[in-house]
């Protein structure tokens, strides 16, 4: 006899709640999801915390810092974003990328959030002459601007 099918209630990499037949309240879990989406989608943080801000704004989203306090307590690492019905969080999966508003740049998740760091500009030296140097700083200068390195 085969095994019966068995579905999960989340989705696997997000974490989004899953309709069931005959599921009362839809509305419910559909507006759960959404939240989660909108914290996800085109995401952007306003930097990381461990202890959640006293007065965040809804849409505002925080990275969780590894030793978190209050409300975000067992949530490391994790997105933490304000919405109408308080903090919702979504686990991170390697590979997803969030634009720090403070930094400047965007943060890879890897197992822990990081930023690209800048290389060093080009300095002295018989090899590299003054003119390749301006376009290594221009390069550096670009990466920096579309946020692909951080400035800091």
């Amino acid at each position: 006899m085969t095994d019966p099918i068995s579905y999960s209630n989340a989705t696997a990499r997000l974490g989004l709640p899953l309709l069931f037949a005959g599921q009362a309240q839809k509305e419910t879990t559909v507006n759960e999801a959404l939240a989660l989406l909108d914290l996800c989608v085109a995401g952007s943080v306003q930097g990381v915390l461990s202890d959640p801000p006293t007065a965040p704004a809804a849409g505002q989203a925080w990275i969780v810092g590894i030793s978190p306090t209050g409300a975000f307590t067992g949530h490391a690492n994790a997105i933490a974003g304000w919405t109408e019905g308080g903090w919702r969080f979504v686990q991170p999966s390697i590979g997803m990328r969030s634009y720090d508003v403070q930094k400047g740049a965007f943060r890879l998740f890897d197992g822990g959030w990081t930023l690209a760091a800048a290389p060093d500009s080009p300095q002295g030296g018989a090899i590299v002459d003054a003119e390749a140097r301006a376009a290594i700083g221009a390069l550096i200068e670009l990466l920096k601007v579309t946020g692909t390195i951080s400035d800091n």
